[in-house]
């Protein structure tokens, strides 16, 4: 059985085309999706909330996301989540979380406007 003990599953919309950076023979591909969910509040009036999350790749699916993938695609991604923390040059701690992913499925093309 897949391990469930730190896996994420999402599907959402790149919000920018992916970052590649390339180490050695290894590359790295940074994005951001976001996940919107949609309920109505006490009134009737329909709210919707985004979420935004930040996505990392590496090695061959790298190559695929930055191959084929750009802003407003649909996506759904499973991987783990993952906390870093970092000084700034002024000495000030940055909290950082992301997605690093083991699977990608590209669902669809841009969203219509």
């Amino acid at each position: 059985m897949k391990s469930l003990r730190n896996s994420v599953q999402l599907i959402g919309r790149l919000g920018k085309d992916p970052e590649v950076k390339t180490f050695g023979d290894k590359k790295k591909a940074a994005f951001s999706i976001a996940t919107s969910d949609s309920y109505k509040n006490n009134k009737g009036e329909k709210i919707e909330e985004t979420q935004w999350h930040n996505i990392v790749i590496w090695g061959k699916l790298a190559g695929v996301a930055e191959k084929y993938l750009k802003k407003g695609a649909e996506v759904a991604v499973e991987g783990k989540l993952v906390h870093r923390t970092y000084e700034t040059d002024k000495g000030e701690k940055k909290f950082f979380t992301e997605i690093n992913v083991n699977d990608l499925v590209m669902l669809g093309g841009k969203k219509e406007a």
